[in-house]
């Protein structure tokens, strides 16, 4: 009998394919990769013909290498990356190259957003503020500046959506991947005709929207030919990917919290309803589970702060240098010998919001070396954390310890100082860098009844205490934190003019 769950995370980089079997285990995974292009500053596409051959070239991969019949699928989930924009005919063929998360080129149609119904009514409706970074923004982007291809377009889908699509001929969407729009009304569960009617746009544009466990079709005979599955398998719509890293992790519970380390970083944890902050520093996505929901604060340059400097300190070097940083920075007393790392390399989402912040050491004297610098960057991400997690607390959002997932939880000082500084309790959760694919298989195994709910996480994600705040540490931290905020607000002020400076000479 098919037991076997295929879950796709088609990230921003790749799709991984990984195969779960009933108890949650990862029994094999395999991954193709693909491309970003940056055409213009601010600016970043992907072809979604790549994205549908990673998805069927890894199935394939997956299955060959493993044993596995496609009779021993089950089902098939996805998670995807979120916000994105990509326009399809009447025929489901896409019409341009698909407008990403990350792309910020759509400021000016933001704008326009909030200044249609308020900039507090869209964070009211929808969770978050209007953005650049959501896909409202490029839809609008799409219609000023390509009228042409707006014209033609029947549908505006995201990543995971369009591989779903091409594998069962079904348009849908979940409201995981819905809530990151700027266009979805999280407390009702449905497209905004508030917004939509205010911005003049007809909602059949947008895929009916569904909870994450819903069967929304079945293989195809053409997508069984080009991915080596069994025609008729069921496909699951699956998640977003922050929603499914979110249940992967094991927060499936009310006031269940994490805090994600990957390139960027997030602190998120699961609440019945939204949380809005008067700042509007956080923002608020829907669950995989549709009884709840989960606040979140992300901010843009984590992990990839860390990569950056190593790839800086490696030089031509080919061995990676890792390790070696993480030992240096070791050897360093907290504080860094009073050397502040603001991680703002490619601007800042939450807490700050402001695309032209720039990342820069305050502080630096002769005496500062590698190690200073290592241990700099580590507290920096986590003092810039520890802004998002106050901002919770400054609306009572009851968090009292944090699971923590990706490839950054995988060094014991960097949890050591994220337990420091933001005086919690720091849990670790097996699967830490594949919580999302989990996620996704989870949503596949509910919506086909291999699970009878999300809650199964609790047997599937085993936990145990990880670091503790050590007081007197805490309070040292305590007192950098004052200065790392003082050290935004003094260098704001200039980040304009950088900005400006940059582009007269681009």
């Amino acid at each position: 009998m098919s037991s076997l769950i295929l879950a796709h995370d088609l990230g921003t980089t790749g799709n991984k394919a990984s195969l779960f079997d009933p108890s949650g285990a990862l029994l094999a995974s395999a991954t193709c990769s693909y491309e970003t292009a940056y055409p213009r500053a601010s600016w970043a596409e992907q072809d979604p013909a790549d994205w549908c051959d990673a998805v069927a070239n890894s199935t394939r991969l997956l299955l060959s290498q493993n044993a596995v019949t496609p009779d021993d699928v089950a089902v098939i989930s996805f998670s995807g990356q979120m916000m994105g924009c990509l326009p399809v005919d009447a025929a489901g063929n896409p019409l341009r190259s698909a407008i990403i998360w990350a792309d910020q080129r759509a400021g000016a149609q933001a704008e326009r957003l909030a200044q249609a119904l308020t900039a507090e009514r869209v964070y009211r409706i929808t969770g978050h503020r209007a953005s650049a970074s959501y896909t409202a923004s490029k839809i609008l982007w799409l219609r000023q500046h390509q009228p042409d291809i707006f014209r033609q377009t029947r549908r505006f889908l995201q990543a995971k959506d369009y591989a779903v699509f091409r594998l069962t001929g079904a348009y849908a969407t979940d409201y995981s991947d819905a809530s990151g729009t700027n266009l979805f009304d999280l407390q009702e569960r449905r497209w905004s005709d508030e917004i939509l009617q205010a911005l003049e746009l007809s909602p059949d544009l947008l895929p009916p929207a569904v909870p994450s466990s819903t069967v929304v079709g079945h293989v195809t005979p053409t997508a069984a030919r080009e991915t080596g599955l069994r025609m008729g398998t069921p496909v699951v719509i699956g998640g977003g990917d922050g929603a499914c890293a979110t249940a992967g992790a094991g927060v499936v519970g009310l006031h269940d919290a994490y805090c994600y380390i990957g390139s960027s970083s997030w602190i998120a944890f699961v609440s019945p309803d939204p949380l809005y902050d008067p700042l509007q520093r956080t923002f608020t996505f829907a669950h995989l589970d549709p009884a709840y929901l989960f606040p979140t604060g992300t901010m843009q340059c984590a992990g990839g702060s860390f990569d950056w400097l190593e790839r800086l300190l490696r030089g031509d070097a080919d061995e990676r240098q890792y390790a070696r940083l993480d030992a240096l920075a070791s050897q360093v007393e907290p504080g860094a010998g009073g050397l502040l790392f603001l991680p703002y390399l490619i601007g800042e989402r939450s807490p700050h919001w402001n695309p032209k912040a720039r990342g820069s050491f305050v502080g630096l004297t002769m005496a500062h070396g590698r190690a200073e610098m290592a241990r700099a960057v580590l507290e920096g991400v986590a003092l810039n954390l520890r802004i998002i997690l106050d901002a919770f607390r400054q609306q009572g959002a009851p968090i009292r310890d944090l699971r923590v997932i990706g490839g950054g939880a995988r060094s014991a000082l960097w949890r050591q100082i994220l337990a420091d500084v933001l005086d919690l309790p720091l849990l670790r959760a097996q699967l830490t860098v594949e919580a999302t694919s989990l996620g996704a298989a989870v949503a596949g195994g509910v919506g086909v009844g291999l699970f009878e709910g999300y809650d199964v996480v609790n047997h599937l994600v085993k936990v145990e205490p990880a670091e503790a705040p050590r007081p007197d540490v805490s309070r040292r931290y305590g007192d950098l934190y004052g200065l790392f905020n003082d050290a935004y607000g003094a260098l704001a002020p200039l980040y304009d003019r950088i900005a400006d400076f940059s582009e007269e000479r681009a």
